[in-house]
């Protein structure tokens, strides 16, 4: 098995992250520090480890929905802040898909498969993600065609969205991309301000009633027509 997939199915990494950390020495096998991207390892000889830690292969993959709450930070590790980690307690490794800003709340896929977190956090694979926003004063269908439209941000254009207005005050928007606080800075440039951001469907997986800081496991649906895409 090559390295960055080991480290990928041990849940510590996706593949193309685990490359990033093999290249830049952090990952030895039997105490010797590798930066070879095509190494092999035998999972029932070889020794792994990860920035000083012997890691081992996980086993059954987990693939978990949460419904996060406003003030957790989606992160395995942050000083000082509550985790999205911390609202989970099973024993095996695991880390979010994407991110949700610590302001906003709704759903959150965790799991342990790192091609499969590859696979939804790379804008390249067109997955949807639908939220649903409320804003702090009345918004303008004018406003809300220009988001759709797509909107200058960071040197590029933003991809066009699908939005369906709920209330003067109220949409939704689905995107096939995930840029830093995306939504918020495009309501922002129609001369508005979000107060309230739920994330409620990603790909198939919808949050439904999920309680708020409660979490669970996919069903095996959910699961499989994930992994149809994966294999597609």
């Amino acid at each position: 098995m090559r390295l960055q997939k080991y480290l990928s199915e041990a849940g510590i990494c996706s593949r193309r992250k685990g490359e990033e950390y093999i290249k830049a020495g952090l990952v030895r096998v039997n105490s010797r520090i590798v930066t070879e991207l095509g190494t092999k390892v035998d999972p029932e000889k070889d020794r792994v480890e990860f920035d000083g830690k012997i890691i081992a292969l996980t086993g059954e993959p987990i693939y978990i929905a949460l419904n996060k709450p406003k003030g957790y930070v989606t992160s395995c590790s942050h000083p000082g802040e509550k985790i999205v980690l911390d609202l989970i307690d099973i024993p095996q490794r695991i880390y979010p898909i994407g991110r949700l800003d610590k302001d906003s709340t709704g759903l959150l896929i965790l799991t342990n498969d790192g091609t499969l977190h590859h696979m939804l956090s790379h804008p390249s694979f067109d997955h949807e993600k639908e939220y649903d926003v409320t804003v702090s004063r009345p918004i303008t269908d004018g406003s809300l065609s220009n988001i759709a439209k797509g909107l200058p941000m960071m040197g590029t254009k933003t991809r066009p969205a699908e939005i369906q207005r709920i209330s003067s005050r109220r949409f939704r928007i689905v995107l096939k991309e995930g840029r830093n606080r995306q939504i918020r800075r495009m309501v922002r440039k129609v001369g508005n301000h979000v107060i309230r951001l739920k994330r409620i469907r990603v790909s198939k997986i919808k949050l439904g009633r999920l309680a708020e800081g409660n979490w669970r496991n996919l069903t095996k649906k959910e699961k499989t027509e994930l992994l149809t895409r994966l294999n597609s």
